[in-house]
């Protein structure tokens, strides 16, 4: 009995005793490492394609995408999505993830001035990681002072806001400038998310 117990014992040592998977954590799943990032929306009328077009390109592509939040109840895009935020800004640890995207659309307004997804977005820029906005969440990553001198487009009812926050703004459908990519709204959003998926893929 006492060898057998010692067995099991081994066996749980060696096998981590537990669930490895957490959210936002890189984890082994077979042979590869499964990325994260995080997607950023309002929890009241997001744009509903602004956050599934790119969340369907990166889960087919085989990253771990996870949604954050200011609540974690089931939050409703302008079109009637529903989804349950995995996290609240507040959890977000910019080491976790390998970039953020901030979903835009009329909610986005009410997380233009929020301190704590600022201090995360100025993590990711601390730490050369990929940070990407549409249509009125550019505003988001102007106020907390990431778009100084680079090159944006954004949702063009805000671009006066770009302005004064120090963005050089374009009007296109989609910029990247270094680790950061805009876009004008949901027109471009396939381009944008493919735009994305490219930063990514030469960052492996």
């Amino acid at each position: 009995m006492r060898k057998w117990y010692i067995l099991i014992i081994f066996g749980l040592m060696c096998c981590g005793g537990g669930d490895k998977e957490a959210i936002g954590l890189s984890v082994e799943e077979g042979t590869e490492t499964v990325r994260s990032i995080v997607m950023v929306i309002a929890h009241r009328d997001f744009r509903d394609e602004e956050l599934d077009e790119p969340y369907r390109l990166l889960k087919q592509a085989g990253y771990r995408v996870v949604v954050a939040s200011t609540d974690t109840t089931e939050a409703r895009g302008m079109l009637g999505m529903t989804i349950k935020p995995d996290i609240t800004i507040e959890q977000i640890r910019h080491d976790d993830y390998i970039g953020i995207i901030v979903v835009g659309g009329t909610g986005c307004e009410t997380l233009w001035d929020n301190e704590s997804l600022h201090g995360v977005l100025r993590g990711f820029q601390k730490s050369e990681k990929l940070i990407a906005a549409i249509c009125m969440a550019p505003v988001v990553l102007g106020r907390a002072g990431i778009l100084t001198d680079l090159i944006v487009t954004a949702y063009p009812a805000v671009k006066d806001d770009i302005g004064r926050c120090g963005g050089v703004y374009t009007g296109s459908d989609v910029e990247k400038c270094g680790q950061v990519i805009t876009c004008s709204g949901p027109q471009a959003v396939q381009e944008f998310g493919e735009t994305i998926l490219s930063t990514l893929s030469d960052e492996r």
